[in-house]
C-alpha cells in the first residue's frame, strides 16, 4: 500500500537580495518516512523548511498538507497544521526553566495564573516516554548542548507535531547523543509521525533516511532511494564531482615544540575544577589531535590557552614565552590562531558585515587602518579574497551581516579567516562542524598544509574519524586529566575509545 503524501511543496521560489535561494523547488514526504535534504552549505535546505515552517514566505509555489492547499504565515500556523521545526541554533531561552521554554506560546493556566506544574507533569510523562531524561525543572544554561536539543524535541511533542523537521541535528553532538537521536527518530517513525532530515553527513542518511532529495545552488538534482544509492554517488550528486573521501597526507618530521603546557589547572562555569594537572607540548610541523568525549575540559582547556579564561595554575608558552597572564591580543600577536566551538558565541559579531568579522583580529594593522581610521577598500578585498579561496556563500557579498549566512558558511568564514593569519599554532576546534562534504575535503586540506609549512596545529574534534585521519600524533583527555599520547598510525579506535572512557593504554 502507497504511504499518503502528508507534505508536498510545489514550484517553491525564494528569493532574497542577489540570490535566489530556492529556485522552482518540489518535493513530497510521505507518512511514517524519513526524507533527507542534502545539499552543500548554503544549497537553501534551511531555507526551504523555514518556507515550510512559516518563517519566510515564498515568492511563488504551493504547499499542500493532507491533501489539501494550505498558506503558512507563522510558525504558530505551521504548529496548529501539525509541521514542528529543531533548528540547527536552538531557540531557547537561557534564563527559563526546560518547561518553561517547551510551553512558551502555549501556557497552560489555572485561574489567571500559569499551571506550570501541569505542564512539568505532561513534559515529564513525555521525556519517560521517549527515554529523553529530562528534568523539567532545570535551567537550560545548565544542561548540555545534547539535553537542549532533547528540549526542543519535547517542544514538538509536546505541540503534538506530526511532521518534524530537523536542521542539522548532529551538528553539535556528541557521538553517544546522535545514536540517542537515532533512536527517538525511529521512535517517532513507529509512531507514524514523519520526519525531513537536513543533513550534510551521509553515514546519517544511510542510517536513518529512506528518501533523499539533493538541493544544489538552489535546485533539486534528484531524489533517490537512500538503500539503492551509494555514498560516493550521493556526495557527488551534492558537490557535483567526484569526492575524495580520504585524507592525503604524506609523512613529516615534527620540529620544535611551539606550545608547551605545564600542569594546568582550569575551573569550568560552576566552579567545578575541569581541566587538572594537565601537560601538552604541540610541535611545529605536526597535527596533534585532541580526543575525548564531549564535557571532559576540551572547552576549559582551550579557553585557557586562547586567553578567554584564566587559569588556577600552570603555565602556557608559546616558543619558550611565557603567556599564561597575557591578554587575548597579545596571544594572537604571538601567533595563536582559534577556531573556535561556537561559532556565533567566539567566532562571529552577528551584526557586524562579514568583511569587518574577517579583519577583527588585524582591523588596527595596515593596510586596514591608517591614522586610527578604518580602511574601506582594503578590508573589502581581504574579505573578497577569503570568500573567493573558502567559497564562502553570501548572497550580499562582504557588506551582509555575519548573520544572513549559512551555519556551514559561518564556519567556512572563520576558518578561512583563521588560516589566513598564518599563525605559529592554530587551535581547530571542531573545524569541519556543520560542513558538507566537499567544504570538509577542502578544511582538512588546507590543516594539512598549514602543518606541512612548519607550522603547529592543535586539533579538538569530537569526531573520531577526523582525529584519526588528520593527526599525526592522538592525545585522550578524561575527565580533564591526560590519559596518554601515542602516534596517530598505531591508534585504532577501540583502543582510543577504552581511553576517552579513562583506561590508560598499557
Amino acid at each position: 500500500m502507497q504511504m499518503e503524501k502528508i507534505v508536498e511543496m510545489s514550484h517553491i521560489r525564494k528569493e532574497f537580495p542577489g540570490i535566489v535561494a530556492n529556485d522552482n523547488i518540489s518535493l513530497y514526504l510521505k507518512q511514517g518516512e524519513v526524507l533527507a535534504l542534502l545539499g552543500e552549505n548554503g544549497a537553501g535546505k534551511s531555507t526551504l523548511m523555514s518556507v515550510l515552517f512559516g518563517l519566510y514566505q515564498p515568492e511563488q509555489g504551493t504547499i499542500r498538507v493532507k491533501g489539501k492547499d494550505v498558506q503558512i504565515n507563522n510558525p504558530l500556523q505551521a504548529n496548529d497544521l501539525g509541521i514542528g521545526m529543531v533548528h540547527q541554533h536552538f531557540k531557547l531561552v537561557h534564563n527559563f526553566t526546560i518547561a518553561e521554554n517547551i510551553v512558551l506560546g502555549m501556557e497552560p493556566t489555572k485561574g489567571l495564573s500559569i499551571n506550570i506544574k501541569y505542564a512539568a507533569d505532561k513534559i515529564s510523562e513525555l521525556s519517560k516516554h521517549y527515554g529523553l531524561n529530562v528534568d523539567p525543572w532545570a535551567k537550560i544554561e545548565y544542561v548540555s548542548v545534547g539535553m537542549q536539543q532533547r528540549v526542543e524535541i519535547l517542544k514538538m511533542r509536546y505541540r503534538d507535531a506530526e511532521v518534524v523537521i530537523f536542521d542539522e541535528p548532529t551538528a553539535v553532538l556528541t557521538p553517544q547523543e546522535i545514536v540517542d537521536l537515532g533512536q527517538i527518530m525511529k521512535n517517532l517513525i513507529k509512531e507514524g509521525k514523519s520526519i525531513i532530515l537536513i543533513t550534510h553527513k551521509l553515514n546519517e542518511i544511510k542510517a536513518m533516511a529512506d528518501r533523499c532529495t539533493v538541493i544544489r545552488r538552489g535546485r533539486v538534482i534528484g531524489t533517490v532511494n537512500v538503500q539503492d544509492t551509494t555514498l560516493a554517488e550521493m556526495a557527488e550528486m551534492m558537490v557535483g564531482r567526484e569526492v575524495n573521501f580520504s585524507v592525503d597526507k604524506e609523512d613529516h618530521a615534527a620540529g620544535d615544540i611551539v606550545l608547551k603546557i605545564r600542569n594546568l589547572y582550569v575551573k569550568d562555569n560552576r566552579d567545578s575544577l575541569s581541566v587538572k594537572d594537565f601537560s601538552l607540548d604541540v610541535k611545529a610541523g605536526e597535527i596533534l589531535g585532541l580526543a575525548g568525549v564531549d564535557g571532559n575540559g576540551q572547552t576549559e582547556l582551550v579557553e585557557a590557552v586562547t586567553g578567554l579564561r584564566k587559569p588556577e595554575s600552570g603555565k602556557i608558552f608559546i616558543h619558550e614565552e611565557d603567556l599564561t597572564e597575557s591578554s587575548i591580543f597579545h596571544r594572537i600577536r604571538s601567533g595563536i590562531g582559534h577556531i573556535p566551538e561556537d561559532r556565533q558565541v567566539r567566532g562571529l559579531v552577528l551584526d557586524y558585515p562579514l568583511e569587518y568579522n574577517l579583519v577583527l583580529e588585524r582591523y588596527c594593522d595596515p593596510p586596514y587602518a591608517k591614522n586610527g581610521f578604518l580602511q574601506k577598500e582594503p578590508i573589502r578585498k581581504h574579505a573578497e579574497k577569503i570568500i573567493d579561496i573558502f567559497d564562502v556563500r553570501s548572497g550580499m557579498g562582504p557588506t551582509g551581516a555575519a548573520r544572513s549566512l549559512s551555519g556551514g558558511n559561518q564556519q567556512k568564514a572563520i576558518v578561512g579567516r583563521e588560516i589566513d593569519l598564518d599563525p605559529e599554532i592554530l587551535i581547530a576546534v571542531q573545524p569541519t562542524r556543520g560542513l558538507d562534504v566537499g567544504s570538509i575535503e577542502y578544511i582538512h586540506k588546507r590543516l594539512v598544509d598549514h602543518r606541512n609549512n612548519g607550522k603547529a596545529v592543535l586539533l579538538v574534534s569530537l569526531e573520531l574519524d577526523e582525529i584519526m585521519d588528520l593527526s599525526d600524533r592522538i592525545a585522550v583527555i578524561s575527565h580533564g586529566e591526560l590519559v596518554d599520547i601515542i602516534p596517530a598510525d598505531q591508534a585504532d579506535e577501540n583502543q582510543i575509545g577504552l581511553m576517552m572512557a579513562g583506561v590508560k593504554n598499557d
